[in-house]
């Protein structure tokens, strides 16, 4: 049989051997918790590179990272022998999951934590933009006394339409009705409304109904590029238009020419395409210098909070899946919380999702006279995943015929 997946094996079962390298300033909290867990922690301020990345990840088991560090193909072909890799954030565009997928290397994100600072971001960005804030802040900067009225409304009795309908947007559509805003929103799968939400069929549909445009959707690829000149055009005169999402959504010099024509009232914008690596650097978009255009450099989720909880799941994500196993919530890998017993050893086994292969690692631990106490098995998509409590350790032999399966992915025993 042609294997599908380059075979790994790593039976690593001393906390002191796990080396973990954590980058782009991480909350303390993902220290604290795999420092507790008896890991080896190195932290680095900044992003890195795709050649400083393959560098720094010589003899290191788990990586986190926010949305900076790009983990290509073949930083995960160069340093396959990681074992698991945390992404800090909500989105996990930065991966190649397929890749990270055939080198059997688990990945986890905190898709729940920095929802309501997101939230939170959106509201303030509506009402500053309603109001014009940053119009008349900026004017008492320059020494001028300009109170009016003018241009400046309430968010009450504003049409709200809300792009992505998922974790971000669904808890948007609660708090803006709260405000006294009526919703709409539109997601290409089927989501159940919330409150008094309205939901639209078509992206045009809701255009054509709102005052204001929110983008909340995920960064899959094909969702680049989907709000530009036409997008634009076919929004209300005066609108006012956020993207706290993914830079690569918006055609921004179409957004910069939206606003000078007076199309768009007000935008507000948190991602860009091309965003700096490190705190400090040079930032450019044809967006600066705008009127009513507020700029945030990639924030949305960051508040002390957020990063608290951020650092704390992932982090707990990322040891469970070291000590035992666990791929509850996983973005690329089976998922199982496989209760822990009183078993001698756990084999935890990635493998390619074809028939018999769970027969046929039975039949190897058979041979070598192991008595099974718990087994289950997850599959999804290409890949399945076997964690298997057993009675007394299993023999070097046995783990290496397990490992020789064609079938298998990655071998560890935790």
């Amino acid at each position: 049989m042609r294997r599908r997946f380059a075979p790994r094996r790593s039976t690593r079962a001393d906390s002191s051997d796990v080396r973990a390298l954590l980058l782009e300033n991480l909350h303390p909290l993902a220290s604290t918790v795999l420092g507790d867990a008896g890991f080896d922690i190195e932290t680095r301020s900044g992003a890195l590179d795709e050649d400083e990345l393959i560098e720094a990840l010589e003899g290191v088991d788990l990586l986190g990272i926010r949305s900076k560090t790009e983990v290509t193909a073949r930083v995960l072909e160069a340093r396959g022998d990681l074992t698991a890799i945390g992404a800090f954030c909500i989105g996990t565009n930065q991966i190649d999951l397929p890749a990270a997928t055939r080198a059997g290397i688990a990945v986890f994100n905190a898709p729940f934590s920095n929802t309501r600072s997101v939230v939170e971001l959106a509201i303030a960005d509506i009402i500053a933009m309603a109001r014009r804030l940053t119009v008349r802040d900026k004017a008492l900067h320059d020494g001028i006394w300009d109170k009016s009225a003018a241009g400046s409304h309430e968010v009450r009795g504003r049409t709200l339409g809300i792009v992505g309908y998922g974790n971000i947007g669904s808890q948007l559509s609660v708090v803006a009705e709260m405000l006294g805003m009526k919703v709409f929103f539109y997601d290409v799968d089927d989501k159940l409304a919330l409150g008094n939400a309205t939901r639209c069929s078509s992206l045009a549909e809701l255009l054509a109904a709102v005052e204001t445009v929110t983008l909340h959707v995920d960064g899959r690829a094909g969702n680049a590029g989907i709000f530009g000149r036409e997008q634009f055009a076919m929004m209300k005169p005066r609108s006012l238009f956020l993207n706290l999402s993914r830079g690569f959504l918006v055609d921004y010099d179409a957004l910069a020419d939206a606003v000078r024509s007076g199309q768009v009232a007000g935008a507000a914008v948190d991602v860009f395409p091309d965003e700096p690596k490190n705190r400090g650097d040079h930032f450019d978009s044809p967006l600066r210098g705008l009127d009513n255009v507020i700029l945030t450099p990639h924030v949305g989720g960051s508040t002390e909070e957020a990063q608290e909880d951020i650092g704390r799941f992932v982090g707990a994500k990322l040891r469970d899946y070291v000590h035992g196993g666990v791929t509850s919530l996983s973005v690329n890998v089976p998922t199982l919380t496989p209760e822990r017993t009183a078993s001698a050893q756990r084999i935890a086994h990635l493998h390619a999702n074809t028939p018999g292969v769970l027969a046929r690692a039975n039949h190897v631990l058979a041979e070598a006279g192991v008595n099974i106490e718990r087994q289950v098995l997850a599959t999804r998509g290409e890949c399945g995943y076997a964690v298997t409590d057993v009675a007394a350790p299993v023999s070097p032999d046995a783990l290496a015929r397990l490992g020789a399966m064609d079938e298998t992915i990655r071998l560890r025993t935790v």
